[in-house]
């Protein structure tokens, strides 16, 4: 009999940490102890845990010798490093970075929709992208029940999606602003991607861009919608393109997905597919304004869809408006599931 796991959160002090520090004290996944490690900067802060101070360990290769699952949000390379390190020691990973996303040995999971993936895990799962995750708890039962053929969607992605950092920068930005500065003297170092040439405001304003620019003058970040959603759909001939925008927003990723079905379905039969859909809630009554919005899904675990339409010449087309709390179901909430899954269907090995 199982008494539970000694469950690890690497990159415990980031912005995704928190939310799986918080996750873990909401999960039925049994825990016998739970150990938060971080770099050596931040190792012998104390965090709070059921209301129990723990202390922030460093990050070391030793320190998963009695780990049976980590769960790693602290940046690619880290993983890249510390992962195999873990595995090594028989702890299972939930890797929360883009590190090993489209590595063709690794499940990439949202267990919705494809938790059976899970049973072909050689030590690591990854996590998706958080704005892939919300679009996926929401097309797969829809092509399921009838096909898609194509899907276009546009992303109004939150601040927090680029860490804490980021959020600071556009808060200060914002009161430069109202203090009456001009966006060419707002102080920018981060967005839109904190690697590139330029950087840019983002305080009253969009950017066009997500990540750096890669091939077909698509960012890294549409790249990884239109990857990922083939990997975890098993559907390598679906057309799908993708145009990711940062809004000023600062938690609550939103979307704007339009699909084209490959079979005929009624716009009654596809509100009611999406009403049984797990992790999905549907607000969708135009009649009373009764749509997502960003500001409402900050804590809360589920994937909210609205302004569900068919297309005015396309039969089978519809469009769709996904909103999710890109924190928690795109990051931290989806990593405790994959977690929690891999317990259901007996796969940590300890």
């Amino acid at each position: 009999m199982n008494d539970g796991y000694n469950v690890a959160v690497v990159g415990a002090t980031g912005a995704v940490g928190t939310k799986l520090i918080e996750m873990l004290e909401q999960t039925n996944l049994p825990l016998k102890n739970v150990k938060l490690l971080a770099s050596k900067r931040s190792a012998g802060r104390k965090l709070l845990f059921k209301g129990e101070g723990l202390f922030v360990e460093e990050l070391v290769p030793e320190a998963f010798d009695d780990v049976d699952i980590a769960i790693f949000s602290a940046g690619g390379s880290i993983s890249q490093k510390f992962a195999p390190e873990a595995v090594k020691r028989g702890t299972v990973v939930v890797d929360n970075t883009s590190q090993y996303r489209m590595d063709k040995d690794t499940p990439l999971v949202v267990p919705e929709v494809n938790k059976q993936a899970l049973k072909d895990h050689q030590g690591i799962i990854a996590n998706p992208n958080c704005s892939t995750i919300q679009m996926m708890v929401t097309l797969a039962p829809i092509k399921q029940s009838v096909g898609i053929d194509r899907v276009i969607v546009s992303t109004y992605q939150a601040v927090s999606g680029a860490g804490a950092q980021a959020v600071e920068e556009i808060k200060q930005q914002s009161q430069e602003t109202l203090d009456g500065e001009l966006p060419e003297n707002l102080s920018a170092e981060i967005l839109p991607a904190a690697s590139d040439k330029k950087h840019y405001p983002l305080a009253f304003n969009a950017l066009a861009q997500i990540d750096e620019f890669a091939e077909n003058d698509y960012t890294k970040e549409e790249w990884k919608m239109v990857n990922e959603t083939k990997k975890i759909l098993e559907d390598k001939q679906m057309k799908i393109s993708a145009t990711c925008v940062r809004v000023p927003v600062i938690t609550g990723h939103s979307e704007s997905i339009y699909i084209e079905t490959e079979d005929k379905i009624s716009l009654t039969d596809l509100r009611a597919t999406l009403e049984n859909a797990p992790g999905v809630t549907v607000e969708d009554d135009t009649s009373q304004q009764i749509y997502p919005q960003a500001i409402n899904s900050v804590g809360k675990k589920d994937t909210f869809v609205g302004r569900i339409r068919q297309d005015l010449d396309i039969d089978n087309g519809f469009h769709l408006w996904v909103v999710s709390d890109n924190l928690l179901k795109g990051a931290a909430w989806n990593s405790v599931q994959i977690a929690e899954t891999l317990h259901e269907m007996n796969l940590v090995h300890v």
